[in-house]
Parts: C-alpha cells; sequence; structure tokens
C-alpha cells in the first residue's frame, strides 16, 4: 500500500494490520506459520522441477493428490512433521528444507501493527 494512502487511512480512524494482527497471533505463531507456508512452498516447487503431477506424488507418498493439494496450500490439517517427512521422501536434502525454512519471511515486529493498542 502507497504511504500516501495508508496516511489518509489512519488519519480518518482506520487501523492497518494484516491477518494475523486480525487473528491476534503471537510472534512465535507468526513465524510457525511463515514456516509451515515455506515448507509446503517447497513442496510445489520441489514437484514442479521434477515435473512431477500432484497424483505422481500422491502415488510416491502413499496418499492421495488432493492431500498433496492440501499439502501445498499449507492447510492446517496437514502437520509439519508430514510435510518435512514427505519432502525427504521426495530426495529433499537437509540443506534444502534449512533454506526453505529459512526463506519464511515474518516482517519485524517494528513493522507490524498491533489493532486496539
Amino acid at each position: 500500500m502507497k504511504e500516501s494512502k495508508r496516511a489518509r487511512l489512519e488519519a480518518a480512524g482506520w487501523t492497518i494490520g494484516d491477518a494475523s494482527d486480525f487473528l491476534g497471533l503471537s510472534q512465535e505463531e507468526r513465524e510457525f506459520i511463515d514456516m509451515k507456508l515455506a515448507l509446503a512452498r517447497f513442496l510445489r516447487t520441489l514437484r514442479i522441477s521434477k515435473r512431477w503431477t500432484q497424483t505422481q506424488v500422491a502415488n510416491r507418498l502413499d496418499s492421495s493428490q488432493s492431500r498433496v493439494a492440501k499439502m501445498e496450500a499449507g492447510d492446517a490439517s496437514v502437520s509439519v512433521d508430514l510435510l518435512i517427512r514427505s519432502l525427504f521422501s521426495l530426495g529433499a536434502s537437509r540443506g534444502q528444507l534449512a533454506e526453505a525454512i529459512g526463506s519464511a519471511s515474518t516482517a519485524p515486529p517494528s513493522r507490524r501493527r498491533r489493532t486496539g493498542t
């Protein structure tokens, strides 16, 4: 959002934030969600780089295509454990997982604004 628009909205009494502000997530919860989404993105990237379909990945994991789609979307029903085990099963290395987790981008707390404060 442009700073001028942000300033106009704030002057009009609006509070600017993001989904984690709305949900009242702690910094630790934000970090966990960002890490999980980074792993989900890596799963999709790995699948695409290998030119596999979700169905082919599902067959390799002894799962279903819909489950792979949920994994790639970072669905709440998918655990971080399942994402990590699946990535290892598809040939990802520890280093690649570390890179994926390191790419999780949580804005520093100074950029976040809490609603109601």
